[in-house]
């Protein structure tokens, strides 16, 4: 009995702990705060930042190469055999090529030093110091593209789960007239002003639009695992949006900014890889100059026939400082194919920021075109879900005093949910359109 209760309160533990490491959190959101989620959270936008972070550090590694270099080293040898050389024997009176093996040194040998290196002109590394803004900048235009691709996919996420929300209420609306009908129509049949049929095709609607409902919900619910995917958020955390779009807001202020290439992130983009090809053209051209360096060294010896380097003695001193002037004479051509091929990759860059001008300028027409259709079309299908609600009241009063049959009221009300089909796919179309021609125009 004892075990059995500990193994209960163990598994009990583990249930709340279990629990406790999947806390669901609520999130409520407007799109700029879904927007800042998720260049915190997501894994793209987090990668694209760790780049800018990469790129700091390699500037830090060019920058490190017109310091001083210094080094320090302390070493002992214990010659088991001393080195043995042969000198000439007639120099001790001997015969004239005959040699006498002579041992010089000590057992012992200790040497402290520490050596020092100094870049005075390299040319190439400093076009490289001249290049790490410009390398910054780079990187931080990739984070800010990446960034951007998120946003306009979030903008766009987002206000269609919005907009879905009025799909909601208008079935919403739908649902409770039809229940009014059906209460209306039961009444009629139970006065026998009306048919059986009449009940069963008022039912088979009503059950139509709640059928229609629940797709809705299940499709407004794909998007926000979609959306909270997209922005790094758990699946099991709770998402809600807190801000509302109209007609009126996607048509505030629309076709009112002008295009300009600058401020597209791609073209800036482009411009900067331009800047980095054109130091590159001047890295491979300095290459040609010669390379000065500067390097010292300063050390201590001490030579003993027991290890005795703690206690007194001698330690001879050795120190020189050298000048470096390395001059490049020829390098088989290699120098030169590297400027030739450089200026080659400035003239594709060149091209390239050509053809996206061309781009940026068909991307604009087209989106501006139909946001502007977008625009008009919002209008005319609110018209004419206005006009259906109108007629499907009218109508249903006329089936009510028995001017009217059930054909026509059923006619009546497809006619309705067509028209608020029709308005809801203008409000997508208009709410893409909208975000695809700021993207176009660089202002979103």
């Amino acid at each position: 009995m004892q075990l059995k209760t500990i193994l209960n309160l163990l598994g009990l533990l583990l249930f709340i702990n279990s629990v406790h490491g999947q806390t669901v959190s609520s999130h409520k959101y407007s799109l700029q705060q879904t927007i800042d989620y998720a260049k915190k959270n997501n894994m793209q936008v987090k990668n694209a930042l760790l780049n800018v972070k990469i790129q700091e550090q390699t500037n830090r590694g060019i920058t490190a190469a017109v310091y001083p270099s210094i080094s320090a080293n302390v070493g002992t040898t214990y010659y088991i055999d001393i080195p043995t050389s042969l000198i000439p024997g007639q120099i001790f009176g001997g015969a004239p090529g005959t040699y006498i093996p002579v041992q010089f040194g000590t057992k012992y040998t200790t040497t402290a030093g520490a050596q020092l290196q100094q870049l005075l002109f390299d040319g190439q590394v400093f076009v490289g110091l001249q290049a790490r803004k410009a390398s910054m900048q780079w990187k931080q235009k990739e984070y800010e593209i990446t960034e951007e691709a998120i946003r306009v996919n979030i903008n766009k996420i987002y206000y269609q789960l919005v907009v879905s929300k009025s799909q909601v209420e208008l079935l919403d609306a739908n649902i409770t007239r039809f229940e009014k009908l059906k209460h209306d129509v039961n009444e009629m049949y139970k006065n026998g002003f009306s048919e059986k049929l009449d009940v069963d095709k008022v039912d088979v609607a009503l059950s139509n639009l709640k059928t229609e409902k629940n797709k809705v919900n299940n499709a407004i619910e794909v998007g926000y695992i979609g959306l909270k995917t997209l922005i790094g958020m758990p699946a099991r955390d709770t998402l809600i949006l807190t801000d509302k779009i109209t007609d009126t807001d996607i048509k505030a202020d629309a076709l009112v900014d002008s295009a300009n290439y600058n401020d597209r992130k791609d073209y800036q983009y482009l411009q900067l890889v331009k800047k980095l090809n054109e130091y590159n053209v001047k890295r491979y051209q300095l290459s040609y100059l010669p390379t000065i360096s500067l390097n010292g060294s300063y050390s201590k010896q001490a030579q003993r026939n027991k290890y005795t380097f703690f206690e007194k003695g001698d330690w001879f001193t050795t120190s020189y400082v050298g000048l470096n002037i390395a001059v490049p004479i020829f390098s088989g051509f290699g120098k030169d194919a590297k400027v030739k091929q450089t200026k080659l990759e400035v003239l594709q860059v060149e091209n390239n920021i050509d053809n996206l001008k061309i781009t940026i300028d068909g991307e604009t027409t087209q989106a501006k075109l139909k946001f502007k259709s977008a625009i008009e079309t919002i209008d005319a299908q609110k018209r004419n879900m206005q006009l259906a609600e109108k007629v499907y009241e009218q109508t249903k009063k006329k089936y009510e005093i028995g001017t009217a049959s059930n054909t026509d009221i059923t006619t009546a009300q497809t006619e309705l949910k067509t028209a608020q089909t029709n308005y809801i796919s203008a409000l997508y179309d208009a709410v893409i359109a909208k975000v695809d021609y700021l993207k176009a125009i660089g202002k979103l």
